[in-house]
C-alpha cells in the first residue's frame, strides 16, 4: 500500500488503517496521487478542477464520491422540493453535492443536498469556494459502493461539525435513516415520512411519494 498519512502522525497507514476509516471500499474510489493520507486542500481544488470527478478529502484522502445516474436522479428532486419550502420563506440555501464544506481544518465534505441557514451563512464569506460551516441539515442519497463503516463516519463527522440532523436515502431498500444525533436514528419506510423537524418546521416529504420517482413511467400513448 503506498504511503499515508492520518491527521496527528506522519507513518504510513496500512490497508488495515483505511479500513477502519471506511470500510473495505472499492480501490478505485480512493485516489492514489497524491498518495492517500497526503492530500491537501491544494490537491483537493486541483482534482475537483478537472470536473470528472467530485472527491472528499478526509485525513489526508481524496475519496471519490460514489454517484450514478438513479442517485444524482433523487438527490435533485429532494433538493428541488427543499428549495420549494425554503426560497419563498428566505430561511438560507439548499447546495448540490457540488457544494463544499470545510467541517475541521482539512476536512472536505460534499454532501449530495445540504441546507444551510441564513444565521450560518450570515458568518460566512460567500465568496469562498468552501464554505467554512457544516450545514443544519445534510444529505447522503446511497449507492452501492458505499460502505456502513464509511458512512457511520460521515455521520459522525457531520454531527461533530455542527450538524443537526441527516437523512440517509437508500433507493435500493426505499428505506431513510434520520438521524438527529450520530447515535438517535429512526427508519422510515413507505408509511413514514420526512420532516424538517426543527431545522426546517413545517417541511414534510411522504417517503413513498419520494421513492414512486423510481418507478418505470407508462409509455405515452401512441
Amino acid at each position: 500500500m503506498s504511503a499515508v498519512l492520518d491527521s496527528t502522525s506522519t507513518k504510513p497507514f496500512t490497508l488495515e488503517d483505511l479500513t477502519d476509516r471506511f470500510g473495505a471500499l472499492p480501490r478505485e474510489r480512493i485516489r492514489q496521487v497524491p498518495a492517500p493520507g497526503l492530500a491537501t486542500e491544494t490537491d483537493w481544488t486541483a482534482t475537483n478542477a478537472g470536473g470528472d470527478v467530485l472527491c472528499e478529502l478526509i485525513d489526508g484522502v481524496l475519496l471519490e464520491k460514489a454517484m450514478g445516474h438513479t442517485e444524482a436522479w433523487l438527490a435533485t428532486w429532494i433538493a428541488t422540493l427543499l428549495n420549494q419550502f425554503v426560497v419563498p420563506r428566505k430561511l438560507g440555501r439548499v447546495i448540490g453535492a457540488d457544494g463544499p464544506y470545510r467541517l475541521i481544518p482539512g476536512q472536505i465534505r460534499l454532501p449530495d443536498v445540504g441546507f444551510v441557514s441564513n444565521v450560518r451563512l450570515c458568518a460566512c464569506d460567500l465568496t469562498s469556494r468552501i464554505l467554512p460551516v457544516a450545514p443544519n441539515l445534510a444529505i447522503e442519497v446511497l449507492s452501492p459502493s458505499n460502505t456502513r463503516r464509511e458512512m457511520e463516519r460521515k455521520v459522525a463527522d457531520y454531527f461533530g461539525a455542527g450538524v443537526e440532523l441527516v437523512w440517509l436515502v437508500d433507493p435500493r431498500s426505499r428505506h431513510v435513516q434520520v438521524f438527529s444525533s450520530p447515535t438517535a436514528v429512526t427508519d422510515l419506510d413507505s408509511d413514514g415520512v420526512l420532516s424538517g423537524e426543527f431545522v426546517l418546521p413545517g417541511f414534510e416529504l411522504s417517503v413513498a411519494e419520494l421513492f414512486s420517482l423510481l418507478d418505470q413511467p407508462e409509455a405515452p400513448p401512441v
